[in-house]
């Protein structure tokens, strides 16, 4: 079998057409993302390349021979040094099992398990979203599926594993699958799924006002105050900090890049780049130099890894909106 090293190592066993993955990191937290490298193609049905799918903080709990893939509540908290608090709001909230799996082989703290099905099915939801859209009743068929080894690879911060997934139908494919598909009864797409280490602790959240229109998370704190509002909203920001928190001007500790896709033609690349540009004003109005740059994607990186910061460049059939998602640590 050939070793992938990294974040979580994983075995590729090419006769046998499975992925083992091996585990030693038990109840510690980090972030699983499900991503659509590549879609479908049409601006009604809306399963466009390089969309973001679900983000969890998950970890991996081991009871005898099963292991078990938990997402955490993060929508009800209690943000209390107060171990008995937290641990009420815990139990009063359901977590999500994603996923169990058996253990194989076992050395020391380390577990491996199959996990083939695990990554060999649907994540994103194609067929619900199809369905919603009056395009046919269709179903995973696992004898087209296979795993995508070109973007399956291994990061000392990040795992990531890409597949191959064809959806089928024996009815008739509503009119926008026939539009953009050579043979309408068989969607083939590819789903990516990423294990990503959680950053350091030192953010520091920013409260969202409503007035400023900004994307960002809420949740429920029932250690709130009586007289304050128990729900808390915070924006989405990079971590930008200053060199020298002193100084009125001052370059990052770690600028910002955004890499455009090099699929983008010219001048559409050009254009991108110079516009997206323009927010260093604002960052240099907000006491920041050299803080935000933008530059062509790498040609060695995946625009799914989420190490990334990436403007894509997707087509459609017809005529849609630009867009925009982002990958967020909840915490």
């Amino acid at each position: 079998m050939q070793k992938f090293p990294g974040y979580f190592p994983f075995y590729w066993d090419a006769k046998a057409g499975k992925l083992w993955l091996e585990i030693d990191k038990w109840n510690s937290e980090f972030l699983y993302v499900e991503s659509l490298p590549a879609g479908i193609g049409s601006n009604d049905i809306g399963l466009d390349r390089g969309q973001v799918g679900q983000s969890h903080i998950v970890r991996f709990e081991r009871t005898g021979p099963r292991v078990l893939l938990i997402a955490s509540n993060e929508a009800f908290r209690a943000n209390t040094d107060n171990a008995d608090e937290r641990r009420a709001v815990k139990d009063a909230f359901a977590e999500s099992t994603l996923w169990g799996f058996e253990v194989a082989a076992e050395e020391g703290n380390r577990a491996l398990v199959d996990a083939t099905v695990f990554y060999l099915r649907d994540v994103h939801g194609i067929p619900g979203t199809l369905q919603r859209n009056q395009q046919g009743q269709f179903r995973l068929d696992a004898t087209r599926c296979a795993f995508y080894l070109a973007n399956t690879k291994n990061f000392p911060k990040n795992t990531e594993v890409e597949t191959t997934l064809t959806f089928a139908t024996e009815g008739e494919a509503g009119p926008l699958v026939r539009s953009v598909t050579p043979v309408p009864q068989a969607i083939t797409v590819r789903e990516h799924v990423s294990f990503v280490e959680l950053p350091p602790s030192g953010f520091k959240p920013r409260v969202n006002d409503p007035r400023a229109g900004y994307f960002g998370i809420q949740y429920m704190d029932f250690a709130t105050p009586i007289s304050d509002p128990i729900v808390k909203r915070y924006i989405d920001h990079h971590r930008l900090q200053k060199k020298d928190p002193a100084a009125a001007m001052s370059e990052p500790v770690k600028p910002i890049v955004y890499y455009v896709d090099r699929g983008a033609p010219e001048p559409v690349r050009s254009a991108l780049i110079e516009g997206a540009s323009w927010w260093n004003q604002a960052f240099e109005a907000a006491g920041y130099k050299n803080a935000f740059r933008v530059e062509v994607m790498p040609v060695d990186a995946d625009p799914m890894d989420v190490r990334y910061n990436v403007i894509q460049w997707v087509h459609r059939s017809t005529r849609g909106w630009s867009y925009g998602s982002s990958v967020t640590d909840p915490r």
